[in-house]
């Protein structure tokens, strides 16, 4: 029989993690849709990934090693054998690491969640190697330090509940486009009378879908939560019994909640006092009646300068209200930390053999790559191995990353699907396979389930899987550990800790045919406390973060750019910018597949129709959004969708696809957040005027 189906997994940077079913006729994938039968996928893909098969055999896949024979940005390239890439790139490194090998960084993120195609093979390698460690703190560190310093771990409730909570706060996201397994649950609460309140500076699609919409000022949230809290506290809607049992700190939160009055809260956010009393008493009124009341937070909110301290806020609403009690109660950041997740086995940094190598920030990429040796730094970076990511279009101040891959002196290697802007830049680029094409296992971050993604095809042209490229360079150097030979099923099969509770039932082999397997996990995860801090409560007072030099209580942080915390430059920049995902892209995954970007059109800029009346602005018309690091170019769309004051570049664009060959991240900040060294994306101040689209040759 020709035609197969096989079990494989979504690997994109989603909450959802969705169950595949890979349609195989004579070696070719025909077809790719969700399993019907996996309890949250539910036989339903993003718009995204059911286009897999096009993606996986787009015209534009790297297909064979290449060198470059342009000019670093240039993206010109002649073919070369694995053999003579393996054997220069092993040359250089070996040369570099002959001075010192901090010089040599690793630069990846989530361009697959997989732990064996993610960080596995090649952490071993960089270990061994003794490279520079880097910083993964691209998306989530800020709000998963806030959440863990509160609750313990990233643990939350089980999307499988949501539906049956009568009170959902859907806070910074747009699960529309970004988590749509959780809308359908969502929208099934809402069918059986549930509340919907969308918590987020811009009307997303999801916004417009829920029965209100608090439109804050963008870094505003923690002082939301402590309003919140305020009104909680002063009508005794909280839950005295699950306070005195299960948290720590009451009193002391009690006497800093009291001072967020709803006057102060509402001027501090930009909201009216009434919006603040109502979403409180909506909230602790459904607790007190016995209902479940649901927080669905997302990573939006996080990225701001007080975005760690957001997080933390928010995650004390359910313990103040005993909303933990029920199933369906509580709140969701991630569930990533239910997963016990064998990382030191898969990456193996016992092979640093007490080496301590210095930690490269990834968020700091642009200032990095510019730096010279110094004793405070340490060796000027002289080569980047970049996979899974695409730095040039995801990080911030493009301007300076892009000076910095420009360095001739600079050896990039870059590992990829397609032509991207990071691989324009590349001295050595590789093909590496998609999902499609090679083995993995998966944890998630929005739902309980271990997962399996089995190989569907062969690999299409020369393209390698991650750890094969890792395994080939590893051997060409002499790295002869044996954990350098094993294969990605001996891999997967130490993704999971099989002796945690958790996953006693954990068989990679039975993983693999079954394609997903659930967690041991209580339906209620703090029901009766047990919180995984140091106190195993819910820490309203944290004496980890006293000892980390933070507030140890809920505070509010302004943002860095802001009219209230800097009117100088808010003088000059009077307009807040965020640059939240577009529906039919991934981060800078999936922009060249021609018919998600046609339905996305171009880069677009939505503005308030009174800020776009000030500038002489119509609809339609070409906008140059601009601060001191850079500018960038947008069709502007005069919607109320974006509050007054407030602009909206949905990313991330690839810079090459462009009419200017820039992106939103001209204009973001190489800040860091209050906690967990993140970026400040959403933390940025720019001013907006009428342009005349470039000519192609203008930016070439």
């Amino acid at each position: 029989m020709s035609v197969t189906q096989v079990r494989a997994t979504c690997p994109h940077d989603c909450p959802d993690t969705c169950a595949i079913l890979v349609t195989v006729d004579k070696g070719v994938a025909t077809e790719v849709k969700g399993d019907p039968e996996h309890p949250t996928t539910q036989g339903v893909l993003c718009t995204k990934v059911a286009r897999y098969v096009e993606r996986t055999y787009h015209p534009e896949r790297v297909l064979y090693p290449m060198r470059r024979v342009g000019r670093k940005g240039e993206g010109k390239f002649e073919r070369i054998s694995w053999n003579e890439a393996i054997d220069e790139i092993a040359t250089r490194l070996g040369d570099i690491a002959a001075r010192d090998p901090e010089a040599i960084l690793p630069y990846s993120y989530c361009g697959t969640m997989g732990l064996v195609q993610g960080e596995s093979m090649s952490l071993r390698f960089f270990n061994q190697l003794g490279a520079s460690l880097l910083d993964r703190t691209i998306c989530a560190t800020a709000g998963a330090t806030g959440y863990k310093y509160t609750i313990g771990a990233s643990i939350g409730t089980d999307i499988e509940h949501f539906q049956d909570a009568r009170v959902i706060l859907i806070w910074g996201g747009n699960p529309i486009a970004s988590n749509l397994h959780f809308w359908m649950r969502v929208q099934e609460a809402k069918r059986r009378g549930a509340t919907l309140v969308a918590i987020d500076p811009y009307r997303s699609l999801t916004a417009e879908k829920c029965h209100q919409h608090i439109a804050l000022l963008p870094g505003t949230d923690a002082a939301l939560a402590l309003g919140m809290m305020h009104v909680l506290i002063q009508e005794d809607m909280v839950d005295h019994d699950y306070i005195a049992r299960y948290t720590l700190g009451y009193d002391q939160l009690k006497a800093r909640a009291l001072a967020w009055t709803p006057e102060r809260t509402a001027e501090t956010c930009g909201i009216s006092a009434a919006e603040v009393i109502g979403l409180a008493r909506l909230y602790g009124q459904a607790a007190q009646r016995g209902e479940a009341a649901a927080i669905r937070m997302n990573y939006g909110l996080q990225r701001v300068r007080g975005g760690g301290m957001a997080v933390r806020n928010i995650a004390c609403l359910p313990a103040l209200t005993g909303a933990w009690r029920h199933p369906a109660g509580g709140v969701q950041l991630s569930t990533s930390g239910s997963f016990p997740a064998n990382r030191p086995a898969l990456q193996r940094p016992d092979l640093l053999a007490g080496r301590t190598p210095r930690t490269i920030n990834m968020t700091t990429i642009g200032d990095d790559l510019l730096k010279d040796s110094s004793p405070q730094f340490g060796p000027k970076i002289e080569a980047v191995i970049v996979y899974n990511a695409n730095p040039l279009a995801i990080a911030p101040e493009s301007s300076k990353v892009q000076q910095g891959f420009e360095r001739e002196d600079l050896f990039t290697v870059v590992l990829e699907h397609f032509q991207t802007d990071s691989a324009d830049y590349a001295d050595i680029l590789l093909p590496a396979t998609t999902q499609l094409e090679h083995v993995d296992a998966h944890l998630a971050f929005g739902h309980l389930y271990m997962m399996a993604n089995n190989a569907a095809i062969e690999p299409v042209g020369e393209a390698k899987p991650n750890t094969e490229f890792f395994r080939l360079l590893a051997a060409r150097m002499g790295f002869d550990d044996p954990c350098f030979s094993e294969t990605d099923d001996q891999l997967a099969a130490q993704a999971f800790d099989k002796k945690h509770e958790r996953a006693i039932h954990f068989d990679w082999e039975s993983l693999k045919r079954k394609g997903w397997q659930k967690l041991v996990m209580p339906e209620a995860p703090f029901a009766e406390g047990g919180f995984p801090t140091p106190s195993g409560k819910c820490e309203f007072y944290s004496e980890s973060m006293a000892r980390d030099g933070l507030d140890p209580l809920p505070a509010y942080t302004p943002p860095y750019e802001s009219r209230a915390s800097n009117p100088e430059l808010a003088l000059k920049y009077p307009l807040a910018m965020i640059s939240p995902p577009a529906r039919n892209f991934l981060n800078s995954t999936f922009v060249n597949v021609q018919s998600l970007r046609a339905t996305e059109g171009e880069p677009h800029l939505d503005i308030h129709p009174t800020d776009a009346a000030r500038r002489g602005i119509v609809h339609g018309e070409m906008a140059r959004i601009f601060n001191d690091r850079g500018s960038f170019l947008a069709r502007a769309r005069v919607t109320d969708k974006a509050r007054e004051g407030l602009v909206v570049g949905l990313s991330i664009w690839w810079k090459k696809l462009a009419s200017d060959g820039k992106n939103a991240n001209e204009v973001t900040s190489q800040r860091l957040t209050d906690m967990g060294r993140a970026p400040t994306f959403y933390d940025t101040l720019v001013q907006v005027e009428k342009a005349a689209p470039p000519t192609r040759d203008e930016y070439l």
